[in-house]
C-alpha cells in the first residue's frame, strides 16, 4: 500500500500542470528515475509551492513567538518542571461561557507549557 501511494504521488506531481518544471526535468534526464523514487514532496514541489511552504512555515514561528512573549509575567505560579516562579501566562474562553477560562502558562525559564482551568 505505501509503495503504491508513493507511485501515485510521483505520478500526480508529473502530471501537474502548475509544475511543469519537475516535468521537463525528467524528460531531459536533469532528474533521474532513481532520484524520483526518493524525492519527498518537498522536493518535487515546484518553486511557487515552496514559496509558499516557507512563507507559512514563517507566519506559524511569528505566531508561537508571539504566543511566547504575548502573556502576562507572573511570579505566582510554579513551574512543575524546573521548580522557578518565572512564568507568563493568557486565559481564553475555550470551552462555553459558562465553564471557567482555561489559562496556558509557559515557563520563561525551561520552556515548559501547561494549561489548566
Amino acid at each position: 500500500m505505501k509503495y503504491k501511494n508513493r507511485v501515485r504521488s510521483r505520478v500526480a506531481n508529473l502530471k501537474d500542470t502548475k509544475n511543469p518544471e519537475l516535468r521537463i526535468n525528467v524528460l531531459k534526464g536533469i532528474i533521474l528515475p532513481d532520484k524520483i523514487a526518493v524525492m519527498t514532496a518537498d522536493e518535487m514541489a515546484s518553486e511557487e509551492m515552496k514559496g509558499l511552504r516557507q512563507k507559512f512555515t514563517k507566519e506559524a514561528i511569528n505566531d508561537h513567538q508571539m504566543a511566547v512573549t504575548g502573556g502576562t509575567k507572573t511570579d505566582l505560579l510554579k513551574c512543575g518542571k524546573c521548580k522557578k516562579s518565572n512564568c507568563t501566562y493568557n486565559q481564553v474562553q475555550t470551552r462555553s461561557a459558562d465553564e471557567p477560562m482555561t489559562t496556558f502558562v509557559y515557563c520563561n525559564e525551561c520552556g515548559h507549557r501547561w494549561k489548566f482551568c
